[in-house]
């Protein structure tokens, strides 16, 4: 590194950063003179992870800067107690700590200066459609007028969209925000209009997405282009698209975010990347329940699957997924073996001790009714079926090789 670039002292170059940023020149012209300064090549990358500038770099070296790779310092941005971004820089040599430490603070300033702005409007945006979703807004003026100020046209109808992705490998920063940007900037250009609000589960980042629609085609292409889109930008992520009908009235949206919550929870189930509502089956006749008193829902659950996935968490059995394979087989004990790969014998234990702790019989037709439907019930909720090996005593860990003979 140069002498003048390693003293914070030198009036040029802490000149030029001041000035661009106190003449609002912009954040690629900061970033020019905050990589004169540390005598690095530099990025600048927003809490959502999208790059914001890049100074000072080659091809090869903003591809370094950007991969993270060797000699690369990564710093987080914070403005008071909150994360605003990361500033990534690749020096010639180490730079001084008392400069960096300034640099970093200019630049997180002017980074939540110019982002501000648009973070605004898209919270405002959010808890416009988490209070439409919630039946918070009711009134047909209010909820078009509000959402034409953001830039929305309900007056000739809309749909909602839930996306959910769950990663499959641990990430870092603030991923969820990425998600939701991601969704964001994919709607502009496929749904021009579309508000979207971010929720946070327990394992996965939810976006729910009211879309101005004047028929379903449109509704079903925003859902296709935002699924293919974030496909393409996350790898290493579950990613699951729930598409309500078309609403002609937009008082009616509420009722379509319950829609397509419950495609998103049915899909995420049965493995499917994009599932619509009206695609659903039976399941479209537990929608009141959820939709109104998702209560009678969890007992229902409670009384006939959750015994068995509580037992399949503790001991690591397969109790749900074998109670599942059996309806799926019209009750064939022989077929529910050979498609878990299971002794016949093994399946019998399991089942018996399905009735034992349910108190459900799944040879009997009620039983198999009720069973059924807490298993359309877990989904419906988007409680996850347990999954593990098969551990019952005396039936060798439940596995047996294809092609074994009884």
């Amino acid at each position: 590194m140069s002498e003048r670039a390693a003293n914070p002292g030198d009036p040029g170059l802490l000149d030029a950063l001041s000035e661009a940023v106190e003449s609002g020149a912009g954040l690629p012209a900061v970033a020019r003179a905050a990589a004169r300064l540390l005598d690095a090549s530099i990025a600048l990358i927003d809490r959502s992870s999208a790059v914001l500038a890049v100074a000072g770099a080659s091809p090869d070296q903003e591809r370094k800067l950007l991969d993270g790779g060797e000699g690369v310092t990564a710093v987080e941005l914070r403005v008071a107690d909150a994360a605003v971004g990361e500033l990534r820089y690749r020096a010639r040599a180490r730079p001084d700590p008392a400069l960096t430490r300034m640099v970093t603070t200019l630049l997180a300033l002017e980074l939540e200066r110019s982002r501000s702005p648009e973070w605004e409007s898209e919270e405002v945006a959010s808890t416009f459609v988490r209070a439409v979703l919630a039946r918070q807004v009711t009134d047909r003026g209010d909820i078009v007028a509000r959402a034409a100020e953001l830039g929305a046209d309900l007056d000739r109808g809309a749909g909602v969209l839930v996306l959910r992705a769950a990663p499959r490998s641990a990430q870092t920063g603030e991923w969820r925000d990425r998600v939701l940007t991601l969704v964001i900037r994919a709607l502009r250009s496929l749904a021009p209009g579309s508000l979207a609000a971010g929720e946070d589960g327990d394992a996965a980042a939810e976006v729910a997405v009211i879309v101005p629609a004047e028929d379903d085609e449109r509704l079903a292409r925003a859902a296709a282009g935002v699924a293919r889109e974030l496909d393409d930008s996350l790898a290493g992520f579950h990613l699951t698209t729930g598409r309500s009908r078309r609403c002609a009235d937009p008082v009616d949206l509420y009722r379509a975010g319950s829609e397509a919550r419950l495609a998103v929870n049915v899909g995420e189930a049965e493995g499917r990347s994009i599932l619509a509502f009206e695609d659903t089956g039976a399941y479209r006749l537990l929608l009141p329940a959820m939709s109104d008193d998702p209560g009678e829902l969890e007992r229902f659950y409670a009384e006939t699957i959750q015994p068995l996935a509580d037992y399949d968490e503790q001991y690591e059995t397969e109790l749900v997924t074998t109670v599942e394979a059996y309806l799926d087989n019209d009750g064939n004990v022989a077929a529910t073996a050979k498609q878990l790969f299971t002794h016949r014998h093994t399946i019998r234990y399991r089942l018996e001790r399905v009735r034992e702790l349910c108190g459900h019989d799944v040879s009997s037709t009620e039983g198999r009714e009720k069973l059924g439907l807490g298993l359309k019930a877990m989904r419906v909720l988007g409680i996850a079926s347990p999954r593990g090996p098969a551990l019952e005593p005396g039936s060798k860990g439940g596995k047996v090789s294809r092609g074994t003979e009884d």
